[in-house]
């Protein structure tokens, strides 16, 4: 018996109500959702506005608490801590900081998941460079179009390497060759490993880019399958040749009609998408060396994301600092011992030695040999104090002496 992988993501009739203040049911967002992941599939999320595709998401990344029903992500719950570090996501709308320039932003981010600064400084480069954002590098966030923004926002969703990557309206603000590239960067990801979910409005780059879909309406599961067989028109048969003569094109009529009794509805030449058309001559431009000062041509997928493991080092990181969160406080904190009977030293003396610091003569006199502890039946030595310090001290102090001496003297006058 073949045994079978366990999904990525998995939900059993999953609700969720949105109450009002007295905690009635007011809107059912989503009502009895059935979806399951597979590793290493692009799963496409549709539906309209209202239909429940964010409310789905939010929970999927244990941002919201299902009314009802069951979720699994990596065969754990969401709210698990070392799930999210095996998880990358681009919502919507990407909050970065404005006065941050590229490399800050995605050094910012690997510092969340603990990476070293080299592995840093080497996926940041080459995400950029994926991104076609490396000769942008410099500018701060803030100065970024909505497309270059939505750029560095995938790469950040990138950067700890995750093995379930969630894209909520990817090529949203982008151009088509930024929608193209970001296509193809989907696509590669598939093809390494990863497991990607897709919300879009954009049809056709779900079409383009997903296996499966499910299609939401009013928070119900309306369809769901694989793309190829979702699209297919049973009752149409399309021939595609390369160009024939009208004689050819008369003859085969005739046969048609002969044979199966039935008309031929059209027969004509093919047409391109106008999104090929664009792209051919955009590349025909940067061919010709035009020069831009948009986003440049994109790189190749970085070697880091080619593979997709099942134990990361944030992982275990995050791990770690589950099990340091359960011990007590005591634990970590060691009990200091006083010696009995030390004297504790004049509290007025040792704050202003250590102002003071160490005197000329005593920097200039090599260390001398560490003096033993002092036991409890041998109390500490008194520091000598220079002149030097003695005068500041002094007058740091005040005239205390001179006031104690003097109320003496009166005391025996008297």
């Amino acid at each position: 018996m073949e045994n079978r992988a366990i999904p990525v993501v998995q939900t059993a009739g999953l609700c969720k109500n949105f109450k009002d203040f007295w905690r009635r049911p007011r809107v059912q967002a989503v009502k009895d959702l059935n979806i399951e992941i597979e590793p290493g599939a692009i799963f496409g999320l549709l539906g309209p506005n209202g239909s429940g595709k964010t409310t789905t998401i939010k929970m999927l990344l244990g941002l919201l608490y299902p009314t009802k029903g069951r979720i699994s992500i990596f065969g754990k719950a969401p709210s698990d801590v070392a799930v999210k570090a095996r998880i990358g996501f681009l919502p919507e709308e990407s909050y970065l900081y404005r006065f941050l320039v590229a490399h800050e932003t995605l050094d910012y981010y690997g510092r969340l998941f603990r990476l070293p600064k080299r592995v840093r400084r080497e996926r940041s480069d080459r995400l950029l460079d994926m991104v076609g954002l490396t000769h942008e590098a410099k500018r701060p966030i803030g100065e970024y179009s909505k497309g270059m923004a939505r750029r560095i926002g995938l790469a950040q969703a990138l950067i700890n390497d995750p093995e379930f990557l969630i894209l909520d309206e990817p090529t949203a603000g982008l151009d088509p060759i930024g929608s193209r590239q970001i296509k193809d960067v989907i696509r590669d990801l598939g093809r390494k490993g990863k497991t990607i979910l897709l919300s879009s409005h954009v049809l056709s780059d779900v079409e383009d880019v997903c296996d499966r879909v499910t299609i939401l309406y009013g928070g119900q599961q309306r369809a769901m399958g694989e793309v190829n067989e979702l699209l297919r028109e049973r009752d149409v048969t399309q021939i595609t040749t390369p160009p024939l003569s009208d004689d050819t094109i008369a003859k085969i009529r005739d046969m048609v009609n002969r044979l199966e009794k039935k008309e031929i509805l059209s027969i004509s030449n093919p047409r391109v998408k106008l999104e090929e058309f664009f792209l051919k001559i955009v590349e025909e431009a940067q061919a010709a060396n035009v020069h831009t000062h948009g986003a440049g041509k994109a790189g190749a997928i970085p070697e880091f994301l080619q593979k997709a493991t099942e134990a990361t080092a944030q992982g275990a990181f995050v791990e770690s600092l589950i099990e340091a969160s359960t011990r007590r406080p005591t634990e970590s904190i060691a009990p200091v011992e006083i010696p009995v009977g030390e004297a504790p030293a004049e509290p007025t003396r040792d704050v202003v030695d250590a102002l003071l610091g160490k005197t000329e003569a005593e920097q200039a006199e090599p260390p001398a040999p560490a003096a033993p502890e002092p036991t409890a039946m041998q109390p500490p030595e008194p520091r000598e104090t220079p002149a030097a310090d003695r005068s500041i001290i002094e007058g740091l102090l005040g005239q205390s002496n001179d006031e104690a001496s003097s109320d003496a003297d009166s005391t025996n006058e008297k």
